[in-house]
């Protein structure tokens, strides 16, 4: 602590009011107490102090006059107030000035701490519990898991099944390299499998056999990255011969002999519409002669309207992920025609994503269902009356207004004369939907009964 020189120079002619405001300025709470310990004054540095405190200190007794910094809590409000004393005494007759300091601030960092403290704490279980379901859950793991790690390639967990599974013990198999005992073949197979999930994050099975011993296995891997490095999450299962032989379980076999055999068309297709595969109903319905004729060809190349049909039934996939009983025509190779029905899925987390389509016959349809599907025709062999004797500008026009009618009149057959979802559909304005309504003549007296959602 250090003192001023000359006090009584430069301090000695300050008046008691002076002194109070002195005192006033270097402390957060200022006391005068009394020879009997009782306090005669209170400063308070601060607004909110002064009303905490609020002239109830006077006339107290200061029971306890401390000889070093101690902190009093008082009861202030429906709390305490913290505050840090000093006591000094000033003068012959016993004075004594107690100067205090706020400790309220210290005290919010303190339950801070204090909350930082437990919330560490309460992490810290949190980690240690996933820790334990995480080693209890590899422990008991039915399939064979291996941590390898990504820069060396060597093991740095196995569970049990593992190490049976590699024929050694489980303490025997950490700081392995990774691939080991394995043929030459299978080893390059496996080196390429990490590289392709290094750069890809996921290494697909691949087929392998040991270096010694009989049977194969089938091998994938997964990287994964903790504390700044990078892990590979292995997974090995043996390959049961005599099952193995055959690609496809039986019961998917079955299924896909259902399929195959069903009276009704099944076509798959990619995201785009081209066929991806079909069964043999398809093939008696469009009077192709094998798969591969129709297989890389745009399904819509069989219905009865090109360019219509396939993208309405494409949007409705993408919107709603299914389509029941959509009403069309489906064309043979020869040129005829018959009325179908269209069912339809979409399998987007398909490996790779794709669409499903069953066909039936549709034998008895209402005519409302084919009023579209007889307009396209009696319409295009209009515009082929008009070559010749328009020009290819205005013939071009009128075929991109039929096409135009064509799409919305399905889109509202689709909706059920929801013009906000056939608006949507269709990618237009709710405004420009019924300008091209109003265009074509498709406005009738219940115009704007089906508006709302």
């Amino acid at each position: 602590m250090s003192e001023f020189k000359s006090p009584r120079k430069w301090l000695g002619n300050i008046d008691a009011d002076g002194a109070s405001r002195l005192i006033s300025a270097t402390a957060d709470v200022a006391l005068v107490v009394d020879g009997k310990g009782v306090i005669r004054d209170v400063s308070c540095g601060s607004e909110d102090l002064a009303k905490l405190i609020n002239g109830d200190w006077v006339g107290l007794p200061w029971s306890q006059v401390p000889a070093r910094w101690r902190q009093v809590n008082h009861p202030a409000g429906e709390g305490t107030l913290p505050i840090v004393y000093s006591a000094v005494e000033v003068g012959p007759d016993g004075r004594i000035v107690a100067v205090g300091r706020d400790l309220r601030g210290v005290s919010v960092l303190q339950q801070r701490l204090i909350e930082a403290e437990q919330a560490i704490e309460r992490d810290h279980h949190r980690l240690r519990h996933a820790e334990t379901r995480y080693r209890l859950l590899f422990q008991i793991s039915s399939e064979a898991v291996l941590v390898v790690d990504a820069a060396n390639q060597r093991i740095v967990e196995a569970n049990p099944v593992s190490a049976e599974l590699l024929g050694s013990a489980t303490r025997k198999l950490i700081g392995r390299a990774f691939p080991d005992n394995f043929d030459a073949g299978s080893t390059r197979a496996i080196q390429a499998m990490l590289a392709t999930a290094r750069s890809s994050g996921v290494g697909e099975d691949v087929r392998v056999r040991p270096e010694q011993g009989e049977g194969e296995f089938l091998v994938s891997a997964s990287l994964f990255r903790q504390e700044d490095k990078a892990y590979f999450l292995v997974r090995l299962k043996r390959v049961d011969t005599e099952v193995g032989a055959t690609m496809v379980p039986k019961l998917r076999s079955r299924v896909l002999d259902v399929i195959e055999k069903s009276p009704d068309a099944l076509v798959v297709t990619d995201t785009q519409g081209h066929v991806l595969s079909a069964n043999h109903a398809f093939l008696d319905f469009t009077q192709v002669a094998t798969e591969e004729q129709v297989r890389g060809e745009s399904l819509d190349r069989w219905l009865g309207r090109p360019g219509v049909d396939m993208d309405v039934l494409i949007a409705n996939l993408r919107q709603h992920g299914t389509v029941r009983l959509f009403a069309t025509t489906l064309r043979t190779e020869f040129g005829s025609s018959s009325d179908v029905e269209i069912s339809a899925v979409s399998v987007p987390n398909g490996d790779p994503p794709c669409l499903g389509f069953t066909i039936r016959s549709a034998l008895r349809r209402p005519a409302g269902e084919t009023r579209a599907a007889r307009e396209l025709p009696r319409s295009v062999e209009q515009l082929t009356e008009l070559v010749g004797r328009v020009s290819l500008k205005d013939l071009v026009r009128e075929t991109t207004d039929v096409i135009e009618k064509l799409c919305i009149e399905a889109a509202l057959e689709l909706t059920h004369d929801n013009r906000v979802s056939a608006a949507e559909m269709l990618g237009l304005s709710r405004q420009s939907l019924y300008v091209k309504l109003r265009r074509f003549g498709l406005v009738d007296g219940s115009s704007g009964k089906h508006d709302a959602n």
